[in-house]
Order: structure tokens, then sequence, then C-alpha cells
């Protein structure tokens, strides 16, 4: 470990922090598919549960439209913003509130039961019902949700990680989709697991929902770091630090969550903005990641700086690396290539100007890529 550069004395030093992990709580999130038997506006409906400070309490349901935009049915007790939509399909079509005749999702030992009952933005009545009963043990697994794969114009990278994730068994499971009593048969997995038929109802009691740097355009403040020190803190983030001649570099930004924690790992540490030379090219590999069994998002980072002006990107390449513990997980990732293949198609770019007395401004966006 060097001592400080040149020029520069044993007291703090301005280190810029350009990445950001939000987290949105949830509580349960189910999904029910019927694109083989689709309604004239919906091809699947997607329950989610909240009660935290942020959402309040209460149900909401999304209505995957045939379009690919959603539209989003939720109870009066939930306090919504229409952007955060803006990574679901192809965006926000309707945002309804609506008060719910029934609303019910729990996970027992015995699988999913559930119940919904609202009605549409057409006047249509609405009714989804799952009363699972199979007494075999379920076998759960963790994901990451391809839930990035069709949005067109995303604000961030989302991080859809599903704990204890699961399909709804056929075998002694009642299920209902109806409009106006119009019934719709529900998607089926097309091969077993577990030697089980599957219908393709998925679901999971402890989601995790994260985005990875939303877009930005503002003041970014340094932090006051140390000569020497080996960790920070911003917000809800602690920032690991590497020394180099006296010169701070990030290794890992994780964002702290009482559920699972999730991390941003550079495998060569992302260099000091504020320090880094002109006319420098550094380029490095970069991982994040929340609970092992979801798997982890590889891609690779490069910096230019020119005229004290940096650019960023960042490219999650070769995309989500899983984590499958049976055979056939490994057969599903390999035939269905949207779970490992969406994140390839994410490019982050961030242009971070030095202003007046050291300050820095940052704009950032996302945009998909071929």
């Amino acid at each position: 470990m060097g001592g400080p550069p040149a020029g520069v004395g044993p007291g703090p030093l301005p280190l810029i922090v350009p990445f950001r992990i939000d987290v949105d709580p949830m509580e349960r999130l189910l999904l029910v598919n019927f694109e083989r038997d689709p309604d004239d506006t919906y091809v699947g409906m997607e329950p989610q549960v909240f009660d935290d400070a942020i959402h309040g309490s209460g149900h909401l349901v999304i209505g995957w439209r045939q379009d690919g935009r959603v539209d989003v049915y939720h109870q009066p007790g939930l306090k919504l913003s229409p952007g955060r939509y803006d990574i679901t399909g192809k965006g926000l079509a309707h945002m309804v509130e609506r008060q719910f005749a029934a609303a019910t999702y729990e996970v027992d030992d015995s699988g999913v039961q559930a119940h919904y009952e609202f009605t549409d933005i057409h006047g249509r009545a609405v009714v989804i019902r799952i009363s699972e009963r199979n007494p075999r043990r379920r076998k759960p697994f963790g994901l990451l949700a391809p839930m990035g794969a069709v949005a067109e114009a995303p604000s961030a990278l989302p991080l859809v990680l599903l704990h204890e994730f699961y399909f709804v068994r056929k075998k002694r499971t009642a299920i209902e989709i109806s409009f106006d009593g119009a019934q719709h048969r529900p998607d089926e997995l097309p091969v077993p697991m577990d030697f089980t038929r599957m219908l393709f109802t998925r679901y999971s009691p402890r989601p995790l929902i994260a985005t990875l740097n939303p877009a930005y355009d503002g003041l970014l403040e340094p932090l006051q770091v140390r000569p020497g020190q080996a960790q920070t803190r911003s917000g809800e983030h602690s920032i690991a630090l590497e020394w180099t001649t006296g010169v701070p570099a990030i290794s890992r930004v994780t964002r702290r969550h009482p559920r699972y924690p999730v991390e941003l790992r550079f495998d060569r540490p992302f260099p000091d903005i504020g320090t880094l030379a002109d006319n420098t090219h550094v380029t490095g590999g970069f991982d994040i990641a929340g609970h092992p069994s979801t798997g982890r998002i590889v891609g690779a980072y490069t910096v230019e700086k020119t005229n004290g002006q940096a650019k960023v990107v960042m490219i999650p390449t070769p995309g989500w690396k899983p984590c499958p513990t049976k055979l056939s997980l490994r057969f599903l990732y390999t035939v269905a290539r949207v779970f490992s293949h969406w994140p390839t198609t994410y490019r982050w770019t961030a242009i971070i100007q030095e202003r007046d007395h050291g300050a820095r401004w940052m704009r950032s966006e996302w945009c998909r890529i071929s």
C-alpha cells in the first residue's frame, strides 16, 4: 500500500462513485400465462403482494397485454409510481385503482393458494383462482427472471431475483382464469420437472427486485475517504476500496438489504475518476449478484477520460451465469437462451464532466443493443 500521491496531503480525499443499486420491496410474486389460449386483450396476469413503507400494504395485478404493454390494477392502499413500469414489457398502458372483490395469495406446503377478482378496463369481471393440493415435497430453486428481455426503453438494468422459485404442478391443482365467465387454459411447461408435469404458472414467495444504475442527470457528490481506508458508506451502499500509490479504486459496491444483499464486483477495481489522468483508457470486468442460488450477471466496462471528461460504458456480456441444481434446469437454460442472453442486449453509458471546484456532473442512460 503506497502513500498519498505527490501534492496530496494525508487528509481525506474525494472519491466519485457513479454506481447505484436500488431495491424495490415486494413480498410475493405470481405469474399466470395463457398465451396459447389468449384473451382478446391479455396473455398473462401477474399478481404481486406488498407490505412496506414505500408501497404501503396491498395487492396489485399486472395484466400483460397482447401488444406487449401492461395494465396495472391495484388496491387503493398502494402507493405506486408509473415510472417504475418502463422496464416492464413495452411499458405502461394503464394504471387503474380497483376495489378487489377477492385478493389472496399464499404459498403453503401443498403449493399455491390464490384468488383474485376485479373489474378490468373493459368492465369485465376478471377471476384468477388457483388451488394446488399436491402432497409431494416442492423442490424450488433460484432464478434471475428474464423480465428485461422485452423492455424497449429501459431506465435501468432490471434484476428480478426470484428465491424459492417454482412452478405450479398440474396434478391435483384446480385453476380458473376467466373474463366475464369466458374460461382460458393456462400454458404448460413443455417438459416435466422433478418427474412431474408442470403448468407454466410460476411463483416466488421471496422475490428481490433490484435495478442497477438507474438513469441519472445531476450532480455526483464525492465521498470523503482517508488514505488507506478499506471501506466507506453512501446511503444504503457499502463501498470496498483498494489503494495503489495512494490512489483509491472501487473493488465492490454492496447494496445492503435484510433479505439478501446485492453486490457489484469489479475484477479490475474501478478507477477513481478524479485522479485518472487525461487520455487514459481503462478496461475491466464486473459481475453483479445477490444470493448464490440466483446466479450472477457478468460483463465488461471501459473508462475513457479526455479533457477532464470521463466516459464510462458497461455491457453485461456474456450475460447471466446460472447455478442450476438439477438436470432439468440445465436443459431449460440451454434450450431457452433468453434466460442467459437478454442482459447482453443492455448497455449503460455515463458521461462524467468535471465542473468548478472539483464537482462532477453525470448524465447516464441505458439502451438496448442488438
